[in-house]
């Protein structure tokens, strides 16, 4: 049995899974003692295997036996192995140092990297893996690396013909379980003469 992965934020008493052994003559379950590091309980005539007290993360994956035992016999049994895992919980959201930030960019200057954007997040692991996206496209006036964070101009700008200021809005993603997390920078980039 290798049931779904649980959270590290799972309380006591959360179902994890159902054993069930097929026989003639009614069963009843344990859990085979010295394993399991306490963390489980099992119904012993229904099957159903639930918490019984905080989940550690570093303690995971647990392996474990259950037996099954037939009622009035106990030399006969089977025993089935048991393998739990525990996902770290995306508890923190990217964060940039400041949520805004300005650049100067002269005019006609050629496709060009304007400033390195870097937010922390402080998950360990896929939690805390950050990828880099501009909100707000711009008519396609920048770009930026995801994984880097370096935000880029696309083409050269005209002082007198153009906007003279763009606010581009940067988001940084971790790849988070169940749920990814963005952090936000505003970058106000100005056109100079």
């Amino acid at each position: 049995y290798h049931p779904a992965p649980l959270s590290e934020k799972t309380p006591p008493d959360t179902f994890v899974v159902e054993i069930s052994a097929l026989y003639k003559l009614p069963v009843s379950y344990t859990i085979v003692p010295g394993d399991g590091k306490g963390y489980f309980i099992i119904h012993s005539s229904s099957g159903i295997i639930r918490t019984t007290k905080n989940l550690q993360e570093q303690d995971f994956p647990v392996n474990f036996k259950v037996r099954a035992t037939d009622s009035s016999n106990a030399a006969i049994f089977n025993e089935v192995e048991v393998k739990v895992e525990v996902i770290d919980k995306n508890n923190f959201p990217p964060v940039f140092p400041t949520s805004l930030l300005e650049e100067r960019l002269a005019e006609h200057s050629p496709a060009t990297q304007i400033v390195q954007l870097k937010a922390q997040d402080n998950d360990p692991g896929r939690n805390g893996f950050l990828t880099y996206g501009i909100l707000n496209e711009h008519g396609l006036k920048f770009r930026i690396n995801e994984t880097t964070g370096i935000l880029y101009s696309t083409a050269p700008f005209d002082y007198e013909e153009e906007p003279t200021e763009y606010q581009v809005v940067v988001y940084a993603e971790d790849d988070g379980i169940p749920e990814k997390k963005r952090g936000y920078c505003t970058v106000v980039i100005k056109i100079t003469d």
